[in-house]
C-alpha cells in the first residue's frame, strides 16, 4: 500500500485532539479553517504561468538560481513553513522517501523551500538526513510572487507569544508571514507545469500526482526536441 502523506497528517491532528488543551486545539483549527475560507485561488501560482528569475540560498552556503535549477529539465519546489514545524517534519521526510527516489531516477531536482534563515533551516536537513536540497527564500520574496503567503491571525499570535518568541524570531525573518504548503513543477522554459497550494497546512500534496506532472513535463520536452 502506498504511503499517504495526508493519512500521516491526519494522525498528527488526532494525536493533538487527544493531548492538547481544548483552547489550544481550537486556535489551531480556527486558523487553518480561516485560511481555507479566505483563500483566493485566483491569486495563487498556477500552471501556465511563467516564472521570472529568482535566487534561493542553499542551507550549506551559496545560492541557487532558477536557471541553475532547470538547466537540465524540470525541477520540483516544495514550500514548507520552517524547520521546527511539526507537520513539516512529517511532510518533508515523506517527500524524501516517496518523491525524491523517483525524481532522482528521472534526473529532476527536488528542492524544499522555507523563508527561515539558512543557519536555522539546516536543522531539518540534518535531523532527517535529507538528500533532497533545502533552501531559504529570503524575506519570502519568491513565495510573495507566487501568492502563497499567509499571516498569523491574532489568536495564533497571542498563543505563540504565550509559549515563547513569535514566529519571526524563530524563522529569523522578523515577520508573522509564512508560505502555505505548495508544490510547483517548473519546466526548462520557466513555465509552471503543475502547482498545488494547500491553505490548510495539515492537507498537502501526495507524491504520485507530482511524479505524474513531472513525467508529463518530461514528455512535453521530448516532443519539443523531436519537432524542433
Amino acid at each position: 500500500m502506498t504511503e499517504s502523506l495526508n493519512h500521516l497528517l491526519a494522525e498528527l491532528h488526532a494525536e493533538r485532539q487527544r493531548t492538547w488543551a481544548p483552547e489550544a486545539l481550537k486556535v489551531n483549527i480556527d486558523q487553518r479553517q480561516r485560511l481555507v475560507d479566505e483563500a483566493r485561488p485566483e491569486t495563487f501560482i498556477k500552471p501556465g504561468d511563467t516564472l521570472k528569475p529568482f535566487e534561493l540560498l542553499k542551507v550549506e552556503g551559496g545560492s541557487l538560481t532558477l536557471d541553475e535549477l532547470v538547466s537540465d529539465g524540470p525541477a520540483v519546489l516544495v514550500f514548507f513553513r520552517f524547520a521546527g514545524c511539526p507537520a513539516c517534519n512529517i511532510a518533508v521526510p515523506y517527500y524524501e522517501r516517496n518523491l525524491q527516489p523517483a525524481l532522482r531516477e528521472r534526473g529532476v531536482p527536488l528542492l524544499a523551500v522555507s523563508p527561515q534563515v539558512p543557519d536555522r533551516l539546516k536543522a531539518i536537513k540534518d535531523t532527517h538526513h535529507l538528500t533532497l536540497q533545502v533552501a531559504s527564500d529570503r524575506d519570502n520574496a519568491l513565495a510573495r510572487r507566487l501568492g502563497i503567503l499567509y499571516s498569523f491571525d491574532e489568536a495564533s499570535r497571542q498563543a505563540a507569544l504565550a509559549k515563547g518568541p513569535g514566529i519571526g524570531a524563530i524563522t529569523g525573518t522578523g515577520t508573522w508571514e509564512l508560505p502555505q504548503p505548495t508544490v510547483v513543477v517548473i519546466g526548462r522554459d520557466h513555465r509552471v507545469q503543475f502547482a498545488q497550494v494547500s491553505p490548510d497546512w495539515l492537507v498537502r500534496s501526495e507524491a504520485q500526482p507530482i511524479i505524474d506532472a513531472v513525467d508529463a513535463a518530461l514528455e512535453a520536452e521530448r516532443l519539443q526536441v523531436r519537432h524542433a
